[in-house]
């Protein structure tokens, strides 16, 4: 790529999604090294801050489309991996790298694939098929062969998030139907 090109390529980007996605990230590779008290060590805090990585992709898609989106991914991934191996362990940053841009093009494509549907429909598919594959590709590349109790931990994980799409969804509603009252 010329530097044109790449420069380019950055400018039209929409950064506050991009720097979003960099922080909820690091955030999460953070936080998922810590268990959460009471929990008998199968939930960590990761779980309830990575989520929101999903509907920064979503109100980036609904916005400004899914190629917009495809290209907010890519550099969000680059971003968050150097984050990442600052915030977390080498490995974990590796399994979150991979485990990101594979669940975020997920999250994009369902997401566009559903976009004509009433308004909850596209980011509840998405979210729910991009969180099995990054919750499975995390948990598997960061843990598998350690002796940490991956597997319930990804489950208690993967439960949390799917909990996290409903929990979180009036929010995103509310942002969706600001933007259409503010240009209506």
């Amino acid at each position: 790529m010329s530097t044109n090109a790449l420069s380019s390529y950055l400018s039209g980007l929409r950064w506050r999604y991009v720097l979003a996605h960099a922080v909820i990230v690091a955030a999460a590779n953070w936080a998922v090294q810590y268990v959460v008290p009471g929990t008998a060590d199968f939930l960590t805090w990761g779980a309830f801050v990575f989520p929101f990585a999903f509907f920064v992709t979503d109100l980036c898609n609904r916005r400004h489309g899914v190629e917009m989106t495809r290209r907010v991914v890519l550099a969000s991934f680059v971003i968050a991996v150097i984050v990442s191996f600052v915030a977390a362990d080498p490995r974990i940053a590796i399994a979150s790298g991979i485990a990101f841009i594979s669940g975020q093009l997920v999250d994009a494509q369902v997401f566009n694939r559903f976009r004509k549907h009433v308004w909850w429909v596209p980011p509840s598919i998405s979210n729910i098929l991009a969180s099995t594959v990054d919750s499975t590709l995390f948990w598997v590349l960061a843990f598998a062969g350690t002796d940490v109790p991956w597997v319930s931990l990804g489950l208690a994980d993967y439960a949390i998030k799917i909990a996290m799409v409903f929990l979180v969804m009036p929010v995103y509603g509310y942002l969706v139907f600001r933007d259409r009252m503010a240009t209506a």
